[in-house]
């Protein structure tokens, strides 16, 4: 069941991830729940220890988990555009 929570709110945390970067349109719904469970894992390497609490991809579902996943998917996401268009947006 932790699994599909996982993949439901990284799904959601990609998705919206995606409008603020604006590469929405090139992704479909497969993408942005790679891109939300990534950038969780990102985001527990990188943006845990910075602001404390837990990415999603631990279990914990509260508001300090699911805004570092997203501060992860927008960090993945910002480098995918860097490489792929030499532009971060």
């Amino acid at each position: 069941m932790t699994l599909l929570l996982i993949l439901v709110v990284g799904g959601v945390i990609g998705w919206l991830a995606s409008i603020l970067m604006r590469t929405d349109a090139q992704q479909g719904i497969f993408l942005n729940i790679v891109v939300g469970v990534v950038g969780a894992l990102i985001a527990g390497f990188l943006v845990t220890p910075l602001i404390g609490g837990a990415p999603i991809t631990s279990g914990n579902f509260d508001i300090l988990s699911l805004f570092a996943s997203f501060l992860g998917a927008v960090i993945l996401l910002a480098i995918v555009n860097l490489f792929r268009r030499g532009s971060i947006r």
